[in-house]
């Protein structure tokens, strides 16, 4: 088992790529903390890991709200006895985010308060647990976007995941000493409904897909297995990395000057 003795934090873990997260380091043999605001999801991602074997625990959190993030940390420790690995997966595409003339302050203020300042509050006090359990793997979801724009405008989105880029390289520098790894994970294009609810029909689905080397949707299950990677001690020297999981699309339309 990839995970065994390890206990893992998952914001965003009712749904998505939160969710096959879970799953999958369960089997690999961590303790989860699921975090979300949904607590019917988060609840039943806890229940069939527990029904599977493994051990897990929901907590409610609203991970833009310092409280919340402080709460689920300790519910972690509380539960499970440390934390080894952070994944501040949780985020937000809103539906009417659209280029800077259009888009509405609170719906740009929404967007950094959970893509951003979320992760920001997850290493706030995350971190201090890592170092109490000796090290650890911070990661940190960001996107494809943050390296090479939106096809489609989604201006408050895209700079929230170029934020977490930034976030990401500066905190892996500061903790590497630390043994704590820092590293952000870029997914490309996903069959989910973060992404589906705008590509509704299949003549938009096809116009995202001619920029996929691939010619087809990532699914939630393949990154988790990158996230795996990440979380597991066979990632001891990767720390500051964008980590890409995006079907080809930024080899396609990023060149090595650009990136």
């Amino acid at each position: 088992m990839r995970l065994a003795d390890k206990v893992a934090l998952i914001t965003g873990g009712g749904s998505g790529i939160g969710r096959e997260t879970a799953l999958l380091w369960a089997h690999e043999g961590a303790q989860i903390v699921v975090a979300d605001v949904a607590d019917a999801a988060g609840q039943a991602v806890v229940e069939e890991i527990i029904a599977a074997g493994g051990a897990a625990q929901f907590v409610h959190a609203d991970v833009s709200k310092g409280a919340d993030a402080q709460g689920m940390v300790e519910r972690a420790e509380r539960a499970f006895g440390k934390l080894n690995v952070l994944f501040n997966n949780a985020g937000i595409s809103h539906i009417r985010d659209d280029d800077a003339v259009s888009t509405e302050e609170e719906v740009w203020d929404l967007t950094m308060n959970i893509n951003l300042k979320g992760v920001f509050l997850g290493c706030k006090y995350g971190i201090p647990a890592l170092r109490r359990a000796g090290g650890g793997s911070i990661i940190n979801t960001a996107s494809f976007v943050a390296l090479l724009g939106a096809a489609t405008p989604q201006l408050a989105y895209t700079a929230s995941k170029g934020g977490v880029l930034a976030m990401t390289r500066e905190l892996a520098v500061i903790h590497a000493r630390e043994k704590i790894r820092v590293n952000a994970l870029c997914p490309g294009p996903l069959r989910t409904e973060l992404l589906m609810k705008y590509l509704n029909t299949p003549e938009k689905r096809e116009r995202r897909l001619v920029h996929i080397p691939m010619g087809r949707f990532g699914e939630a299950h393949e990154i988790a297995q990158a996230a795996l990677f990440l979380a597991s001690d066979e990632s001891s020297f990767t720390t500051g990395a964008t980590f890409l999981v995006d079907g080809g699309i930024t080899a396609a339309y990023v060149t090595p000057a650009e990136s």
